[in-house]
């Protein structure tokens, strides 16, 4: 319907056109009147009429254009913006942060034990003592493992022998050679057995620390697990257990049995 509107309204518009001799016309019978005789100069009054009626005409022709020109502006609608289209951006993922790993604290080291003089005694718990494979040894009812103590120090150690029988024994010995290395002192022995019921000695032969047990005439050993030490000084400096080992000789109901090793570190 607008439309069919505004294209009427155009070609009115430009089938428009003044009609000219009608306005002049109208002038020229307007200036036509009776002449009156003043004073004044009669040319100035008539050039004033005819600019007066030159300014009315083009008036009436501004006024007409400019209203044509209205409605025309008026029926023709302005388009209406488009909306813009929303873009909508992902969140972007926050990285995941792990948790550091916590860091195993280090043991505490065990402070260096004093040296011990000849005779004392320092016993080591056979629960706590471990039984490594490379000292083990087994022959009929003996079964035995040497290690060297886990509280040595780079002054002072104790070599450990595990002993095990399965049948009482009527004889026994027990022998734990250490190597001389240099300050290699004896400090003392130990054994889970009654000491009354041995022999002990302890001598330096062929470059070699000698401690032997040996069960007394008459008594004898129970079947079960028992254990024997060796304490020494270090000298200067740590140690290696490399080159001692020890030996047993035993006698039960069913033979003689023997057993021999060497002492492997537990640290």
């Amino acid at each position: 319907m607008n439309e069919e509107i505004d294209r009427r309204l155009r070609e009115a518009a430009e089938a428009h056109r003044p009609d000219r001799a009608r306005m002049l016309a109208r002038v020229e019978r307007g200036m036509a009147g009776p002449v009156v005789r003043h004073r004044a100069r009669p040319f100035a009054r008539s050039g004033a009429r005819v600019a007066l009626a030159g300014l009315a005409a083009t008036g009436i022709l501004a006024t007409g254009g400019l209203a044509v020109a209205a409605i025309v502006a008026t029926s023709s609608p302005s388009p209406s913006p488009s909306p813009s289209p929303t873009v909508t951006t992902p969140a972007t993922p926050s990285p995941t942060v792990s948790s550091p790993r916590p860091t195993s604290a280090r043991p505490t080291p065990v402070a260096p034990a004093p040296a011990t003089t000849p005779g004392s005694v320092r016993p080591t718990p056979s629960a706590t003592s471990p039984s490594p494979t490379a000292g083990e040894s087994q022959n009929g009812p003996l079964w035995s493992a040497g290690s060297v103590d886990p509280q040595s120090t780079v002054y002072w150690t104790q070599s450990n022998l595990a002993l095990r029988t399965t049948q009482p024994l009527t004889s026994l010995t027990v022998e734990v050679r250490i190597v001389q290395t240099g300050g290699v002192k004896n400090t003392g022995t130990w054994q889970t057995l009654p000491s009354g019921d041995f022999t002990v000695t302890v001598q330096e032969a062929g470059g070699t620390l000698v401690y032997r047990w040996v069960l007394k005439p008459g008594l004898t050993v129970p079947a079960g697990s028992h254990e024997f030490a060796a304490q020494f000084n270090n000298g200067s400096g740590d140690r290696s257990a490399t080159g001692d080992g020890y030996r047993v000789d035993a006698q039960g109901s069913d033979g003689s049995a023997s057993v021999r090793g060497g002492f492997v570190p537990t640290r």
